[in-house]
């Protein structure tokens, strides 16, 4: 007889710990899909108990209740529901955080309202107990109507009564749920959830380091300043901690290109191996270090609760620019990418607020645009000391500044012209402090980075040979002149040349379109030089001849705008399911990075430098 397989959902609030849960009782294994018709992820992971049965585990977005008011919120009710193409989950799992129990009774109740087996687990126990919270267990169990257990779920034994109960649970249950109508009256929920706390439990006074630390943080001046010295060392640790790493990959692909080139006589294939293959993988790999040091920064500040109080800090800021505070993570995340940072953008509740986050989160300065910055500041700018730093790094440190401004300033015309109406307020949790889960961080940062690389083995690899393809043919890789890309940029030359921009420096454009960080391997392609980074003297001493200051800096300015990834693109079309908005997105950012860098190259020729 086959043993049936049970789906549990779980479900909770962000920040209460069902991501670290979901990894502990799936071993970190989880296969990723897109909810039909949306872009809302879901993760689902298997695992056998103890008793035989065998179970998949169902991530649910983050939700407060069944009233769904973000896109993310109403996928998962209405996946708890059945109303997602699936059957409704055998059990819910409702994952609770111990020391804010009392703000989690009344989600608890809606979702017993709904029939389906529930298991509530008080997670981060040994957290709240710390801080002097107390929870009668078996009573609240007894009130509840539902079986309750206490988790750690970053330890093997804190999950053990939750697996010894699931056991139970399933024992006495088969597969096939049928979902109730839910109770709408919430203020009764409410007020049963305030007596079903006041009877099971005691907390004490915040914590007195966390009343400390908050005051500081949470203070508008020092939290700013506080804030501004974080993301300061994230881009001086991006620019100066990875050179080490950086070097010994290059030196690594150096090799494998030393070692590979006599072994092909081939012209054309000699030209594909190395030029295309190994320089369009070996430039884009190079920045791994980089972003692994960005990602590692974001997860860091995401775990130990520090993120959430920055979007609460910066909540009364970006009202005043039309913003909701909860578009702050957003648009941190899309420093790393936008991609991410637009998907983000589904957990704002007002849809004006949602396009505006949208349409301003690719002019954060994302890790796809670190290549071409540390290149041309290499080139370009002198490693002189300014008292304790690094010129370059605060050169870099500037660029960052002035896409936070843009957008700020983007944000503010939008939300008084296009996207007109009232903001929200930010209505939050404020997750305890701690240090990360590190077997979560390292799983979530060797995901980012997998990421990365397979990007770097798809479409940037893909752009590369392209380009490879375009300087090659039909002249035999005698010159961009008369090659195909040469033909394509004297076209399209006319319109660049206001703005100092080469014939090499339009074709460069053109791959980077599909990758912004492709454009550093295609200079390479472009002055045959064979494979290079951004640290790579040939291409140093090559640009540092043929391009002056000002052609330098007008190309970063086009950098800071300009819209050049055709997946952010993609991205932008699903999240707002409007060729309308999309085209708004490109039009601007084209017509900004036109703007600003007309502006720069002239003031920098007349200025003399």
């Amino acid at each position: 007889m086959t043993t049936p397989t049970f789906r549990l959902a779980l479900v909770g609030a962000p920040n209460s710990g069902k991501t670290t849960l979901f990894n502990g009782l799936t071993g970190g294994l989880a296969k990723t899909a897109n909810y039909a018709g949306t872009t809302v992820e879901t993760r689902n992971g298997r695992f056998e108990t103890p008793g035989g049965a065998n179970v998949t585990l169902i991530d649910l977005p983050g939700i407060y209740g069944l009233e769904a008011r973000s896109t993310d919120e109403r996928v998962a009710v209405e996946a708890i529901q059945g109303k997602r193409g699936d059957p409704p989950p055998d059990a819910l799992i409702l994952v609770a955080d111990a020391a804010n129990l009392r703000t989690h009774l009344h989600t608890v109740l809606q979702m017993k309202s709904l029939g389906l087996p529930v298991i509530v687990t008080l997670n981060m126990i040994d957290l709240a107990e710390r801080d002097g919270v107390k929870i009668n267990v078996p009573k609240l169990a007894a009130m509840l109507g539902v079986p309750v257990v206490t988790t750690r779920a970053t330890r093997k034994a804190g999950r053990e009564a939750l697996i010894a109960k699931i056991d139970e649970v399933l024992k006495a249950m088969s597969p096939g749920a049928v979902v109730a109508e839910p109770i709408h009256d919430l203020r009764a929920l409410q007020r049963e959830a305030r007596r079903i706390a006041s009877e099971t439990m005691v907390e004490p006074a915040m914590n007195k380091c966390t009343r400390s630390m908050d005051a500081i943080l949470l203070h508008p001046v020092a939290g700013v300043a506080v804030l501004v010295a974080v993301l300061f060392v994230v881009f001086q640790a991006v620019f100066a901690w990875a050179t080490p790493l950086m070097d010994a990959i290059e030196a690594g692909f150096t090799s494998l290109q030393e070692a590979t080139s006599p072994l092909i006589s081939n012209q054309i294939l000699h030209g594909f191996v190395i030029d295309a293959a190994i320089n369009g993988v070996g430039s884009v790999v190079v920045f791994l270090p980089q972003i692994v040091i960005l990602f590692a920064f974001i997860l860091f500040l995401e775990a130990s609760g520090y993120m959430a109080r920055a979007a609460f800090l910066m909540d009364e800021l970006m009202l005043r620019v039309g913003l909701s505070g909860r578009a702050f993570i957003p648009l941190l995340s899309s420093f790393a990418c936008a991609i991410p940072g637009i998907m983000a953008a589904r957990t704002i509740e007002e849809e004006r607020d949602r396009i505006t986050t949208i349409m301003v989160a690719p002019l954060m300065t994302c890790s796809a645009r670190l290549p071409v910055y540390t290149l041309l500041i290499g080139v370009f700018i002198p490693q002189n000391m300014v008292g304790p730093f690094n010129l370059q790094g605060l050169v870099l440190f500037g660029l960052y500044v002035i896409g936070v401004v843009s957008a700020v300033a983007v944000a503010f015309v939008l939300k008084r012209t296009a996207t007109k109406g009232p903001s929200q307020p930010l209505i939050m949790e404020l997750p305890t402090y701690k240090l990360p889960v590190w077997r979560d961080f390292f799983l979530g940062l060797a995901s980012k980075a997998w990421a990365f690389l397979k990007r770097a083995g798809t479409i940037i690899f893909g752009t590369t040979v392209a380009l490879w393809g375009l300087a090659y043919f039909p002249n035999g890789g005698a010159g961009l002149e008369g090659s195909y890309a040469g033909m394509i940029g004297r076209v399209i030359e006319p319109i660049f040349r206001p703005i100092g921009f080469n014939l090499e420096m339009v074709v460069a454009l053109i791959p980077g379109m599909a990758a912004r960080e492709a454009a550093v391997s295609s200079l390479g392609l472009i002055y045959s030089l064979g494979p290079v980074d951004e640290t790579s003297e040939a291409l140093h001493v090559t640009l540092a001849a043929a391009w002056t200051l000002p052609m330098a800096l007008s190309f970063i300015a086009w950098y800071v705008y300009a819209p050049q990834c055709f997946a952010t693109l993609a991205t932008v079309r699903r999240e707002t399911n409007s060729w309308k908005w999309t085209g708004f997105m490109f039009a601007y950012l084209i017509g900004l990075a036109y703007v600003a860098s007309l502006a720069t190259f002239w003031i920098a020729t007349l200025a003399g430098l």
